[in-house]
């Protein structure tokens, strides 16, 4: 393919629409066909009264229900060696024939074959998240090669490679623009709804929309390992552990399913011995009660919850690894906080300057600092722009370590910007004021800069770790959505954290500690906790903690060790996770409450004659269907 048969874009934001699986169709037939024999069964039965047509009616709905049932219970019993409840449903549409009740058990079969594929379908609409994300990766893209341009497949391109992104085109893989400025969707991934201005220096994330200008990027990571990769992993591994809830059911289901199959034989002993029923009758009540005590509805009540609750977060960019992550956050009553890079951008900003003449003392240092790489010499430069400020053009500039900065004017004075010990070199004594400022700057946690020339300091510029927008509003919501306890640990210096924590409303800090420091701690907070952190040296107690919480900036340690990935960077969706997640194990609760609420009661009333098959067939599937239902309420809701 070359660049003049390029496919056509994708638009910004195009609906994934649901696709039924070959599974899927197959089972919609199979219920259909049930439905079918059901009623031909029927008409044969009771209104032509033709029993070749209700013979073939009711065949083909126990073959067309049955069989599918029949096999997965013979798979579980000789692969697996445990008893479920498909065995039970064929053995009491069985059992319903075996009296002449050829119309109840065809009943039992639709409805348990209708059942079956909503399930199916419910689980579906969920899982059909990872299909999205598959789907935003293009099948590759243009990339300049050696001087040239050329169409290549997502799997050709190489770490190094220059992408050509045009307006409309998705990116291909990660990259980091070179050329060119646009703005981008980045919705499909991390879920920010505004588009992001990108200009030269910053990254593009695979299965992101570029919008308007054409960019070219760099690529920075193979499509395997892509952003877009990750997501569909991550998926992939969220749909595959369970919570306790899910795994303590599924422990149950054998043993519950052989209870409640020699329990059959245990009623019709009893009505018959016990009671004098005639056999029909004790029989007829023993399949019935094999039927509303089938555990269908307590099987499915807990996965079809989380997976729809999973769904609805990762649409929102909030990718959980497993549902068992979603339920221990239901539970968190400590949030623990990394500063840098977490509640801050873990990049320096100017904060303050202070000086007789701004503007000039803001030139001269940008004029300096133009000249050194370090990130508190960016800071000073980037506000000089910003701010519409020309840097001061300076000569022989010379760095001096563990100082700072010197230079020559135009009139061939010397100008230096640095520390304490900068000035104290160049003769320079502050004044009472300036070092009252100095000493309220490092109170406040601030890096000084003290900018001069000769003997003369001109003013002192304040830069410090720009907190993330937005951060302090978050907190609220975390604290407003019922967890109580919110604490910082970091590794810096206890004035730093003071001042971090006092500005984004946080009460408690432990400042100056190393990572077994946060490990320790982490195990001495009132639990359970989660961990939000970013770095490498955040992985250990991400790991330590009930809940490990990372935001997608972070490291790839970090995310790894992690059970929750923040896509966004914004914590203020984790505070709408954790309403979902009690949302979810609520719904959780009550599924469970109201699946066994159905056997407690129609089960002894089936075995007293109250409830006859179809109704006790009715109460079973539609208690099944019900909590399916319940679950997808929260494909809905927003993170």
């Amino acid at each position: 393919m070359t660049p003049s048969t390029l496919p056509t874009p994708l638009p910004a934001r195009s609906p994934q629409p649901f696709r039924l699986s070959p599974e899927l169709r197959t089972a919609a037939l199979l219920t259909t066909l049930t439905l079918l024999g059901l009623l031909l069964g029927l008409v044969g039965e009771h209104l032509l009264r033709l029993p070749t047509l209700m013979w073939a009616g009711y065949g083909l709905a126990y073959l067309a229900g049955g069989i599918p049932s029949g096999r997965e219970a013979l798979r579980s019993l000789v692969r697996e060696r445990k008893l479920d409840v498909d065995l039970l449903m064929v053995l009491a549409a069985l059992g319903a024939a075996s009296i002449g009740q050829m119309a109840d058990g065809a009943i039992l079969l639709f409805l348990f074959s209708l059942s079956n594929t909503l399930q199916d379908w419910a689980m579906g609409r969920t899982k059909n998240a990872i299909q999205a994300l598959m789907d935003l990766n293009p099948e590759g893209a243009t990339v300049r090669r050696d001087g040239t341009e050329r169409w290549c497949e997502l799997g050709e391109i190489r770490v190094g490679d220059l992408l050509v992104v045009r307006p409309g085109e998705r990116v291909a893989a990660d990259a980091r623009v070179v050329r060119g400025q646009t703005s981008v969707d980045e919705s499909p991934v991390t879920g920010e709804s505004v588009p992001v201005d990108k200009e030269p220096g910053a990254e593009l994330a695979s299965g992101t929309v570029n919008l308007n200008g054409s960019v070219e990027a760099e690529v920075i990571r193979p499509a395997g390992e892509s952003t877009l990769a990750r997501l569909v992993g991550l998926m992939e591994e969220a749909q595959t552990q369970k919570s306790r809830t899910e795994t303590l059911t599924e422990r149950w289901e054998s043993p519950y399913a052989t209870a409640v199959l020699l329990g059959v034989p245990l009623v019709f002993a009893l009505l018959y011995y016990g009671f004098g029923l005639p056999t029909d009758d004790a029989w007829y009540r023993a399949m019935t009660f094999m039927v509303v005590a089938s555990p269908c509805a307590v099987v499915i009540s807990t996965p079809a919850v989380m997976l729809s609750a999973m769904a609805a977060a990762a649409r929102a960019g909030v990718l959980f690894k497993s549902s068992a992550a979603l339920d221990a956050l239901a539970g968190v009553q400590t949030v623990a906080f990394d500063k840098t890079g977490t509640l801050t951008q873990a990049r320096m900003t100017l904060t303050h300057v202070h000086a007789p003449d701004e503007r000039s003392a803001l030139a001269l240092a940008a004029g300096l600092e133009a000249h050194s790489e370090h990130p508190i010499a960016r800071a000073v430069v980037m506000a000089a722009e910003e701010r519409g400020v020309s840097p001061l053009a300076l000569t022989d500039a010379q760095a001096v370590p563990g100082h700072g900065i010197t230079a020559r004017t135009p009139e061939g004075e010397v100008a230096w910007a640095g520390n304490l010990r900068l000035a104290g070199r160049q003769g320079a004594d502050l004044s009472d004021a300036q070092r009252a400022t100095l000493d309220e700057l490092a109170a406040a946690g601030r890096s000084v800069v003290i900018v001069g020339t000769g003997d003369r300091a001109l003013g002192l510029l304040g830069v410090a770790d720009a907190l993330r927008p937005g951060i302090r509003g978050a907190l609220e919501q975390l604290s407003a959505s019922g967890v109580p306890h919110r604490v910082m640990l970091t590794g810096d210096r206890e004035e730093v954290a003071r001042t971090v924590a006092r500005e984004v409303g946080l009460s408690e800090y432990r400042a100056e500690l190393l990572p077994e420091d946060k490990l320790r701690i982490i195990g001495e907070l009132p639990g359970p906790v989660a961990m939000v952190g970013d770095g490498v040296n955040d992985a250990p107690a991400l790991a330590r903690a009930d809940l490990g919480v990372a935001v997608a900036s972070g490291t790839d340690v970090a995310i790894e060790s992690a059970d929750v990935v923040l896509m966004q960077n914004d914590l203020g969706r984790l505070a709408g996770a954790v309403r979902l997640a009690r949302e979810a194990r609520r719904t959780v609760r009550l599924n469970l409450a109201f699946a066994f609420g159905v056997i407690l009661i129609v089960a002894p009333l089936a075995v007293a004659g109250q409830v006859p098959l179809p109704l006790g067939v009715i109460a079973h599937e539609g208690g099944t269907v019900f909590v399916v239902f319940m679950g997808l309420r929260l494909l809905r809701r927003r993170v």
